[in-house]
């Protein structure tokens, strides 16, 4: 049987701790946005008890809730579990007619993030 999300379980939104872009975007989300989820390093947990791969892992930021996201998606769900206002910006950047450029908007970091403000990145 695979993974299934059990309701008493705290979400988690898994990022690069190899990225020092990916790291201080995590110390910002937890200041700024603090959600109501954990923010954990890949390399730090057990992945296989979150369904998760290091490939997986490797490829986008992650989010594992009641619905598991990744990429733009996964942005969209720590900032709908933060604090006012947050969860508006959450809602906007996840809306259908959105989504395209959400996604878009998250593959161009993720390909230049080790040019990016903080970012030596092992990637």
């Amino acid at each position: 049987m695979g993974w299934r999300y059990n309701s008493g379980m705290q979400s988690v939104l898994v990022f690069d701790g190899d990225c020092g872009f990916c790291q201080r975007c995590a110390r910002l989300a937890r200041r700024w946005v603090r959600p109501r989820a954990r923010i954990e390093a890949w390399q730090s947990l057990d992945l296989a008890d979150l369904g998760l791969t290091a490939d997986e892992c490797a490829a986008a930021l992650q989010w594992v809730g009641a619905e598991r996201r990744s990429g733009g998606r996964a942005v969209a769900a720590v900032l709908r579990a933060g604090v006012f206002p947050w969860p508006i910006l959450g809602a906007f950047v996840d809306a259908p007619v959105v989504r395209p450029a959400t996604d878009a908007v998250y593959r161009w970091v993720a390909r230049h993030r080790h040019q990016l403000p903080g970012a030596v990145c092992s990637a």
